[in-house]
Parts: structure tokens; sequence; C-alpha cells
């Protein structure tokens, strides 16, 4: 379908009439020779002078107003809108918040090829394919330790997120665990977002010893910022100091926002976790629709200089063939 843009433009197709009536009329002088006889001369021809006066052509008349009503058609801007345009946009801003305290140092997970490793090096194998699973959705990165800090804000830039999380370190943001100050950067990071589907996932190993703000107190205010934390507990029970998990507290954490609490114990656990992540946080979009407008403006536009060049081109061609009639005639005779 085609529109106009500014059809208020039409109005001007009024100043025609009011043009023509009133503005003075184009004259044009030409050279003649002054004959004192003239009166003498057209009795002995058999015709009488013509007074001096206006001639109007009809031809012209509506020409101009043609060529004035394809300008102001131009003016008012047509354009010819398409069919929309559907993309979608993530809707799920998501952040992984990962313990990288002293105790992530531990070998006691398998890899691939069999042999021990750090816990560390396994969460970011397991989390690098996780990452690449979620390529429609916005993404941030937290680590802590003795405090919570953000690596990377949300961002659907997930290679540059992929390469700031291979160069975590064990110990970077202390030897400590700070589970509920890990909560609580959270919340500030996602309070000016505008999307409804907010998700947390907490992984770690230890107990909280440092943190500010209480675990299952900042759970409470996640829940209350409609967020949603799933906890993942890595770590051993039975141990004690900062390598004993909590894993009573990351339940209760879980429950209170409405998320699920796992234990991964291993590297193939750890993967059937994030697999789980994957289903029961789908991958929900919006989509927005946007209609391409092309310009049409050059056709009325081009339709009046069209009728000017065609109009004044035959017109000119006509005195010209006017011109040489009457020198043929005079060569014949």
């Amino acid at each position: 379908m085609w529109q106009l843009d500014y059809p208020w433009l039409l109005l001007l197709l009024a100043l025609a009439w009011p043009a023509h009536r009133y503005l003075p009329a184009y004259r044009e002088q030409q050279r003649a020779l002054r004959v004192p006889f003239f009166k003498a001369l057209a009795q002995a021809i058999g015709q009488a002078p013509h007074s001096h006066g206006l001639r109007r052509s009809t031809g012209q008349f509506w020409l101009n107003l043609a060529v004035w009503g394809l300008l102001v058609a131009a003016a008012c801007r047509p354009v010819w809108i398409e069919k929309p345009i559907e993309r979608q946009q993530p809707t799920r801003d998501l952040m992984l918040a990962i313990d990288i305290s002293q105790s992530m140092e531990t070998r006691d997970y398998i890899s691939p090829t069999g042999e021990k490793i750090y816990r560390l090096s396994a969460v970011k194998q397991v989390v690098q394919g996780f990452i690449q699973q979620r390529k429609d959705d916005r993404l941030g990165l937290i680590v802590f330790g003795s405090g919570a800090f953000a690596q990377a804000p949300l961002t659907l830039d997930h290679a540059s997120l992929a390469l700031l999380l291979d160069q975590v370190g064990i110990g970077m943001a202390g030897p400590n665990t700070a589970l509920g100050d890990a909560i609580g950067l959270t919340i500030r990071l996602l309070a000016k977002t505008a999307e409804q589907d907010k998700v947390l996932v907490l992984l770690t190993d230890g107990n909280d010893t440092s943190s500010v703000v209480a675990p299952l107190h900042a759970a409470k205010m996640a829940a209350a910022a409609g967020i949603v934390v799933h906890t993942i507990g890595i770590g051993d029970p039975a141990a004690s100091g900062e390598a004993k998990v909590d894993l009573g507290s990351l339940e209760q954490i879980a429950s209170r926002t409405g998320g699920r609490f796992f234990r991964a114990e291993d590297s193939q656990a750890l993967q059937q976790v994030y697999r789980t992540l994957d289903q029961i946080t789908p991958h929900q979009v919006k989509t927005l629709t946007h209609q391409p407008k092309r310009d049409l403006f050059w056709l009325p536009l081009g339709a009046a200089l069209l009728l000017l060049g065609g109009w004044h081109g035959s017109a000119a061609l006509w005195a010209l063939l006017r011109r040489q009639r009457p020198h043929a005639l005079a060569t014949e005779a």
C-alpha cells in the first residue's frame, strides 16, 4: 500500500486558481517595423489590423495546472509501504556467577581424557558449551571469592564473554567465598533491565564466609526483584572450612526465588546440570515488526519534468517548422 507522508501539503493545490486569476500575464516583446502608411497598406491587401491585447492559450493553462499538481504531489512525499519485516530479539537476561575461591583449585574432577583437573577448569569447559547454546540470550558473568565482581556485563557478544571466562583464574577475587554478595551484585546489575525473565545461575563449591549480605536475605531480595536463582553445588559437604559446601543454603536460595538446586559431583553431572537448565529456561523471543518505505516522489516529479520538456520541445519544433515553410515556398517559386 502507499501513503503520503505530508498530506497537508495538498492544500497548496488551492493556490492554483488565485495564481492564475491575479498574477500578471507574461508579456513578450518582439521587434517590429513601424510603417507610417500602415492603415493604407492594410486596406490595400484587404486585411484589418488587430488591436493590442493578450493571447491566452488553453493548452498552456492546463499544462501549468497539471505541472503544479504533480509538484505538489511530489512535495507530499508519496511512499510505498512494503510488507512487515519480523526479527527476533532476546527477552531473557541471564547472569552466570562462578566461584573462583581457593577451594576451586581442588583436583577432583575428571576430564574427557580421564585426567584429574581443577574444579574451575571443569566448570569452564562446561560453561563455555552452555554459552554457545544460549546464542539469543543476553549473558553476563560475575566471579566471586572474598568479594563479588562483574567480569562481563549483559551482552550478546558471546565470543568476548567466552574469552573473559577463559581468563578467569583461581584466587583472583580472594581466597574466601562471598555467596550472598554475588547475589546482591546480580540484583544491582539486573535492576535497570527492562526484560521480565531474569535468571541467575550460581555455582559454588564452598560455604559463605565473607559476605556482607547473608545469602538467604539476598535470595529474598532477588525474589522481590523477579530474579530466578538456580544454584549448583560442586563441593564436598563432608569437608571443613572454606571447602565445605552448604547444600542446605543452596537449596533454600533456589526455592525462595523459584529456581532449582543441582548437585554436580563430576564433569558429566555438571554437563547434565547445564542441559537441564537449558530446558527449564526455554528460549523465548519477542517479535519486532518494521515496515520499510520506498520513496515515490520521483514519479510525479519526473512526470512534471517530462510534461514541461515535451510541451516546450514540441512548441520549439513547431516554431522551427513554421519558419522553414515560407522559406521553402519562396525557393520553389
